[in-house]
């Protein structure tokens, strides 16, 4: 029987996500959408059902504004909320994303108790405390999609910078998913050879900072919404691995219980995803810079977090 996996949001990350996973044949795919948009997620559904004879893969692709249609979904992505306008943080998204992202962990816990969650909804370090606490599904079964992101926008930067291949940038990218994230100079190579031999401080820091504004730099670019190929690619990264038992060790928003000195927060670290969900953190020996870069950005998730005032379900 095909893995079901269920798509919240079917605006331009939803839609993108949909043909994704049709074309990796993950399973069959569920497009949620409220009611006023259940047409135009009926008709994405059946435009990607059209196009499987030519791009040779099998799945039922199906729209939907009734949650029990996401009925045992194994995947739940969510996507749904506010995008980001120009002039506007993801700290102006916060009171109206809340509302909906309670309600989407609300239905996603009675239709899908089973399910592996990737939230993708911004701000993101707190959309995806959020729904854990309002779903209280386990650590393992809930992830924030943004250090894969993060982490992608960083390769392909340093990429562009010294004309080689994405494939043989290796990096990673800590902290949360905004302009205190922490991308690791140190610890990059470039086809195993050290980034910090390959440019000067000058080029690695005007690097580091467009990797942080990598999404504002979209917004201002587009001038009505934010990105939507790479954080649906991001996202899929994640629910394959999960699907796939491949154990892919990728940056996520993940629950800290003490790694990095964090306690209680969704912040980017390095983490396994195999078929337990997010199986386990792994912990980067950080040298002093880096460690108080990592304590500032956990004070502003800290303080992002705490704005929320949401208790957790019983």
């Amino acid at each position: 029987m095909r893995k079901k996996i269920a798509l919240i949001g079917g605006g331009q990350i939803g839609q993108i996500l949909a043909m994704l996973a049709a074309q990796r044949e993950l399973g069959d795919i569920v497009i949620f959408d409220i009611p006023q948009l259940e047409n135009p997620v009926k008709g994405k559904a059946l435009d990607l059902t059209e196009m499987a004879p030519c791009g040779d893969y099998d799945a039922k692709v199906t729209g939907t504004s009734d949650y029990k249609d996401i009925a045992g979904a194994d995947v739940v992505i969510v996507t749904a909320g506010l995008p980001r306008k120009p002039g506007m943080s993801r700290e102006d998204l916060l009171a109206v994303n809340i509302k909906i992202i309670s309600e989407v962990a609300r239905n996603v816990k009675q239709q899908a108790p089973n399910a592996f969650c990737v939230i993708v909804t911004n701000p993101l370090d707190a959309m995806v405390y959020v729904f854990q606490k309002v779903s209280g599904f386990p650590k393992s079964k809930v992830v924030g999609m943004a250090g894969v992101l993060d982490t992608a926008r960083w390769r392909a930067f340093i990429a562009l910078e010294l004309g080689v291949s994405v494939e043989d940038v290796a990096g990673t990218v800590l902290g949360g998913h905004g302009p205190t994230m922490v991308p690791l100079p140190r610890l990059t190579t470039v086809g195993g050879v050290p980034l910090t031999d390959l440019l000067d401080k000058p080029a690695i820091e005007r690097i580091v900072d467009r990797t942080k504004e990598a999404g504002t730099e979209i917004v201002k670019l587009l001038g009505t919404g934010s990105a939507f190929f790479s954080p649906a690619w991001s996202a899929i990264i994640m629910a394959e691995s999960y699907l796939k038992d491949k154990k892919r060790v990728v940056a996520c928003a993940a629950l800290c219980e003490g790694e990095y000195g964090v306690k209680g927060l969704f912040i980017g670290v390095p983490a396994r995803i195999g078929a337990g969900g997010m199986e386990k953190i792994y912990e980067i020996s950080l040298n002093d810079g880096e460690k108080a870069m990592l304590s500032k950005t956990a004070d502003a998730v800290r303080q992002t977090v705490a704005e929320c005032k949401v208790e957790a379900t019983a």
